[in-house]
């Protein structure tokens, strides 16, 4: 198994929540799963993710098992905010990037497009307003 950790953010209530988005490959029968209470808008991700990957050059890992751990799973996530740090989280753990930066003062947010660009979130602002209040050093 490989794994990828990153951080993300979700607005249930204020001032909002971090929220580890953990990817793991696995070998075995092909599937991509998100877990941790995920709204509709998170479920199709997996569309935009594997769409986005292909179209700025990257290889999916086709015949994985790809399970995306959204957590605390206690805690309603929504919108498309997930979509950048599952893709990151992705190509990390299939090691189609790899990097010897630290990102657990990272937060990651973004919408992406089929065509890997990425589109912004609603809730910019609050987002790094909290981020800035719990001590992240950055947020893209």
């Amino acid at each position: 198994m490989k794994l990828a950790r990153l951080k993300s953010f979700t607005l249930s209530g204020f001032p909002g929540e971090v929220v580890e988005v953990e990817v793991a490959l696995h070998r075995g029968k092909p599937r991509f799963i998100i877990v941790g209470l995920p709204d509709a808008a998170v479920q199709e991700a997996k569309e935009r993710v594997r769409s986005a990957i292909c179209s700025a050059g990257f290889s999916f890992p086709g015949g994985m098992q790809i399970s995306v751990n959204l957590a605390p799973a206690s805690l309603r996530k929504q919108g498309t905010v997930f979509d950048l740090p599952i893709a990151l989280g992705i190509l990390l753990a299939s090691e189609e990037l790899s990097t010897k930066l630290d990102f657990s003062q990272t937060i990651w947010c973004g919408e992406l497009g089929f065509d890997g660009r990425c589109r912004p979130v609603n809730g910019v602002l609050p987002i790094t307003a909290s981020a800035q209040k719990q001590q992240f050093q950055q947020i893209f």
